[in-house]
């Protein structure tokens, strides 16, 4: 979609870069041009994935073994960012848990390690990033990936929708707070991309997955080149005058649960035709 070479000269930062939608959007920016490092907790996975984009874009890939739930783990590994590849000015906040589960059968450690890793974990990355663009006078661009059920919530996935929903307004508030430093807050609200680390857990028996394809109107589940494609662009200088604004991307789904008619679309034709005759009738006995 965009110009070959247009993070050129840039340095993008992905968590949670070494597998799933992270690898896509590494990958990604990875093949227009910039300097990518990736960075999650398993410094393995993330070199295998590392040596893999370079042979693919021959652009460097740099893998930060990073837990972002620890704070100050996200400040070693962005020294080790910065000295190796220098200061990103494109941060990708992807790093994310979730898994299904009734409410009332969350552990305090289960709902918070959630939370941990994906609102605590995007703020370390966020605050200390912004820091060091500030140090050396620049300005930068902030990516989150989001969901589509942080505005609405969702049962059975609590700790998620808590956190995306801290997320979502992260984006707007630093979106308002920090727009005049020169720097930028996206976000993104996919629907269901499958990938197989977080399919595993919110579908570990692969039933449910009909269910989900019936509620999207595009019949279809993501893929994850689209959420790349939508990473790049809002990362990019053509959309240079996009902050604090979240876009989901799900197919239409969100629209159709939220509707309270959407549900019609089961009727057919002969249906309609029976309600449309009935309704006709009942205009014309009550004139």
């Amino acid at each position: 979609m965009l110009p070959p070479g247009c993070f050129e000269g840039k340095v993008a930062l992905v968590t949670g870069g070494g597998t799933g939608l992270g690898r896509g959007m590494a990958t990604m920016l990875s093949h227009l041009g910039a300097t990518v490092a990736i960075a999650s907790r398993r410094l393995d996975v993330l070199e295998a994935t590392a040596a893999e984009i370079e042979a693919e874009t021959g652009n460097r890939v740099f893998p930060a073994a990073m837990d972002v739930r620890d704070g100050a783990a996200v400040v070693r590994a962005l020294d080790a960012v910065e000295a190796n590849v220098g200061v990103p000015g494109v941060v990708v906040n992807n790093a994310a848990g979730n898994f299904i589960a009734p409410s009332d059968r969350l552990s305090p450690n289960a709902f918070f390690t959630i939370v941990d890793t994906v609102l605590c974990g995007s703020a370390y990355v966020t605050l200390d990033v912004a820091r060091r663009l500030r140090d050396a006078k620049r300005g930068g661009v902030f990516c989150y990936t989001t969901t589509t059920y942080a505005s609405t919530g969702s049962g059975y996935v609590l700790p998620s929708a808590c956190a995306k929903a801290g997320i979502e307004c992260m984006i707007k508030s630093l979106g308002a707070e920090w727009g005049r430093d020169g720097m930028r807050f996206v976000g993104i609200a996919p629907g269901p991309i499958p990938t197989k680390g977080a399919f595993s857990r919110l579908d570990p028996t692969g039933q449910f997955e009909k269910a989900m394809l019936d509620m999207i109107p595009a019949n279809r589940a993501g893929v994850v080149d689209e959420i790349a494609n939508l990473t790049a662009f809002l990362c990019s200088e053509y959309a240079s005058w996009i902050s604090g604004e979240i876009v989901t991307l799900d197919g239409g789904e969100t629209v159709s649960n939220a509707g309270e008619f959407n549900q019609l679309r089961q009727v057919t034709n002969d249906q309609w035709d029976m309600m449309e005759a009935m309704i006709r009738d009942t205009n014309k006995k009550g004139s």
